[in-house]
């Protein structure tokens, strides 16, 4: 007999008459052996044939487009750092409400309810607009970038009042 010893280990006299193992519509066997797994053609014909080893087909396959690629995801360290930097930034919303807040009783003489009222909400949604607006900005670049550029919003909008008075009245 002048076999692989490996498929001899796995093997029964009279399997030649067995089915051949196949895999799911879309999957293709891959790796040493792959030959002998069928695969069911996939919806996707042309991506079928640009998978496959004969040149000809591929040439003739369309280009895909940057639309049709697959979201890969943000790494673990990434998911992590978002979830601090948010944190802190939900941190700064609240304490840019107490403080300011806070601040009310002293202000109402200087300047008027309207516009005190106004930079307050303006103030308490910073942080949110400023979270917002580096992840819409940013989400064609690197994580790097985007990392900086949250990290800046950390440092420019700490909520000042809060940290000066500490959350009590004057």
């Amino acid at each position: 007999m002048t076999s692989d010893p490996d498929d001899d280990a796995l093997s029964w006299d009279g399997d030649s008459d067995v089915e051949r193992p196949t895999l799911p519509k879309g999957w293709q066997a891959v790796g040493r052996g792959s030959e002998k797994v069928e695969s069911t053609p996939a919806v996707d014909a042309p991506h079928e044939a640009s998978m496959s080893k004969d040149p000809a087909p591929a040439a003739s396959a369309p280009e895909e487009d940057e639309d049709d690629e697959e979201y890969e995801g943000l790494s673990t360290g990434m998911l992590l750092a978002l979830g601090a930097v948010g944190g802190i930034y939900l941190l700064y919303t609240i304490g840019w409400l107490i403080g300011g807040l806070r601040m009310q009783a002293g202000a109402l003489f200087l300047i008027p309810s309207v516009m005190y009222t106004a930079t307050l909400v303006i103030a308490v949604a910073a942080p949110v607009l400023w979270f917002a607006a580096s992840w819409m900005l940013t989400r064609n670049s690197r994580s790097w970038v985007r990392l900086t550029a949250l990290i800046a919003g950390v440092v420019f909008l700490v909520p000042w009042p809060f940290v000066m008075t500490g959350g009590v009245a004057a």
